[in-house]
């Protein structure tokens, strides 16, 4: 079998000492050549004492701070009508645990540093509670607010509530550390793969990946420590600069002193005809769907704010790269859009500002929002 040299190049790059990868680094750039169009490889040589990503760093320091937090979960619940084999179901996740390194991963403290250990195996076995409908709503919400245990794992836990003889909630809770929303929906549609297989007594052969999220994690830092982190951060502290301002709104009541996750969500259905109209104003302005809406949204808090220095946060999925697409893993970032909106500023004009820098951020989109925070 051949290799692939772009593979067999980033796994010596891997390789190299600091030094030696920060000046491959400053010869592929004055060359015109970005190191992130280069496949991510795999050179690990065991599974012990690897490191955390970045995102994975900020959240163990958030654990320690509340480790009884559920601010960090990422939940799901599935309700399953008609005749369920379970055994088949157990099978699945135990095909899932081992297909995915995320699932069989805790962390270690190994010479005062923070490191992730994949365990060549692991069970996740599912939990099979009788409920009754009254009690349902309330037991999800247990199940799902139940802390975890970032040094012992495991890091997934299922729980299924029988409610009658063919109806069935599964209860699926990651921490963040292993998991974001797109992998969530990564293991639903394998899961739901794997038994549709397993309770017809077939096999089911997913594609292989590529790589794991510990190849990933450690790819990144090489890249971010050789040059990359510098680059996009001068970009960053250009746009932002180093104070950043409090956006004042005139709230009904004070914020607590002390953060309570007691938020909620409200959502709003827009009516087709100014679904369309938004639609045919981005077009005509040659913008996204989105830009539209973020520049309303900026417009709108500066309004309510008075102030002209808008910044807006918002999440991105960060899967850019063909090889974390079906990784499960924390690879979801933040991004902050920030909109200079003074009185002679038309919405046309803030529109193409809009743009612009979200254009911009997607460029940059691989710094990690905690060192930019840092």
């Amino acid at each position: 079998m051949l290799s692939n040299p772009n593979i067999d190049l980033v796994s010596r790059f891997l390789r190299l000492p600091l030094e030696q990868r920060k000046q491959f680094y400053q010869r592929l750039q004055s060359r015109g050549m970005s190191f992130a169009q280069l496949p991510i490889a795999s050179v690990r040589e065991s599974n012990d004492n690897l490191p955390l990503s970045y995102a994975q760093e900020r959240q163990w320091f958030l654990w320690q701070l509340e480790p009884d937090s559920a601010a960090y979960h990422v939940p799901g619940a599935l309700r399953l009508s008609g005749r369920l084999d379970i055994a088949a179901l157990q099978r699945s996740f135990d095909s899932l645990v081992a297909r995915h390194e995320s699932l069989r991963t805790r962390l270690h403290l190994q010479d005062d540093r923070m490191t992730q250990q994949v365990l060549a195996q692991a069970s996740i076995e599912i939990i099979l509670e009788p409920i009754d409908e009254a009690r349902l709503k309330e037991r999800v919400e247990e199940e799902m607010a139940r802390p975890f245990d970032l040094l012992q794992g495991p890091l997934l836990r299922a729980s299924l509530l029988r409610l009658g003889e063919e109806e069935h909630v599964l209860v699926l809770v990651q921490h963040h550390i292993v998991s974001d929303g797109w992998s969530m929906q990564v293991m639903v549609q394998e899961l739901m793969q794997l038994y549709a297989a397993y309770s017809q007594g077939q096999e089911c052969a997913l594609p292989a990946l590529a790589i794991q999220y510990a190849d990933y994690a450690l790819w990144q830092r090489s890249w971010m420590e050789s040059g990359e982190k510098a680059r996009q951060l001068e970009y960053w502290l250009a746009l932002l600069g180093g104070v950043q301002p409090v956006l004042e709104l005139p709230f009904d009541h004070p914020r607590p002193a002390q953060q309570s996750y007691r938020g909620a969500r409200l959502d709003v259905a827009l009516e087709q005809g100014l679904v369309a109209a938004l639609k045919g104003l981005a077009q005509r302005e040659g913008v996204t769907l989105f830009m539209v809406l973020l520049a309303s949204f900026q417009a709108l808090l500066h309004r309510h704010s008075g102030q002209q220095d808008i910044r807006v946060g918002v999440p991105i999925a960060n899967r850019n790269r063909v090889e974390v697409e079906r990784l499960i893993g924390f690879f979801v970032n933040t991004q902050v859009l920030k909109a200079d909106i003074d009185g002679q500023l038309t919405f046309a004009q803030l529109l193409q500002q809009a743009k612009r820098r979200a254009l911009e951020a997607q460029a940059h989109q691989d710094l990690p929002f905690e060192q930019l925070v840092e």
